[in-house]
């Protein structure tokens, strides 16, 4: 009977030392599954951004060259929509820009097809070159075609 009531009273003393380490763990715990969550989130937005700069950039380059007067002068203004698109955005990076058309690379003549494709990578946030020089990224591109009219004036 003795050794029971001494348990006892071990058990109770110790449910009172406890007082208050509830409050802590949840804290801690709280951190530990906050800051992933945080950071995927971040992540989440931060591709999403690069996709939406991405795709804006191939449609107004797109766009920009079937509206030009020569293939050097919509290469030039593609180059500079896909650039400002990407500004759109807040992504200060120049968009690696490839323009091709159907058929056999005769841009602006009637019945032909432009496409536009445009890539780019983007940086995973908050991440230190220290990790290891380059910092980890996720590739995004998006292809954009536009068909260039048959029934163009004749100048």
């Amino acid at each position: 009977m003795n050794v029971v009531r001494r348990l006892r009273r071990r058990l109770a003393t110790r449910r009172l030392d406890e007082g208050g380490t509830a409050m802590i763990e949840l804290v801690w715990l709280g951190l530990l599954l906050l800051v992933p969550v945080v950071y995927i989130v971040l992540t989440a937005f931060e591709v999403q951004r690069g996709a939406f700069a991405t795709a804006a950039a191939a449609r107004a380059a797109g766009r920009a060259y079937s509206l030009s007067e020569s293939d050097a002068e919509g290469r030039a203004q593609a180059e500079a929509v896909a650039r400002r698109a990407f500004l759109d955005q807040g992504l200060e990076r120049t968009p690696d820009l490839r323009v091709s058309c159907a058929p056999a690379d005769v841009c602006l003549s009637g019945g032909s097809v432009i496409t536009v494709v445009v890539d780019t990578r983007i940086d995973l946030p908050l991440l230190p070159d220290v990790l290891g020089g380059n910092r980890p990224s996720i590739a995004v591109d998006a292809t954009h075609s536009v068909p260039y009219g048959q029934y163009q004036e004749v100048r």
